[in-house]
């Protein structure tokens, strides 16, 4: 399927945001809890989000019934057979989100992006237009 250029190039850049997310999480937390057994360890893969302790991403949501409209969802699973108390869960959800808004600038300078609480998830708003194409 063909994508524009402008589209990949977005693509790639969220992608490398969520790596770098997810590779901060691994330095502070990443012996937090045993890694799931059948989970990789960190640095096995090429790619963050599929070894260590966290996955993050970023899926896109129309917004549908939202009270921020569209955007992108912060997604944050953590890799393990432990049970994660909902406040340890919150705790990496509000670091994730705290890194989100200091790296966005960095990886988006030309975008006014947010993130923002939407209802008990945390999503990414803002200008998501590609331009003239």
């Amino acid at each position: 399927m063909y994508a524009h250029p402008k589209l990949r190039d977005f693509e790639n850049r969220m992608e490398a945001l969520f790596r770098e997310v997810d590779m901060r999480l691994e330095d502070r937390w990443g012996d937090a809890f045993a890694r799931h057994p059948n989970r990789p360890r960190r640095g096995e893969t090429d790619n963050p989000a599929m070894d260590g302790l966290f996955e993050t991403a970023a899926d896109f949501t129309a917004g549908i019934g939202s009270e921020r409209g569209r955007g992108y969802i912060v997604s944050l699973r953590v890799a393990t057979l432990e049970r994660v108390p909902p406040e340890r869960f919150e705790a990496f959800m509000e670091e994730a989100a705290e890194t989100l808004r200091e790296l966005l600038p960095r990886y988006f300078p030309e975008r006014k992006l947010e993130v923002v609480r939407d209802g008990p998830r945390f999503k990414i708003i803002g200008d998501f237009s590609l331009g003239s194409i």
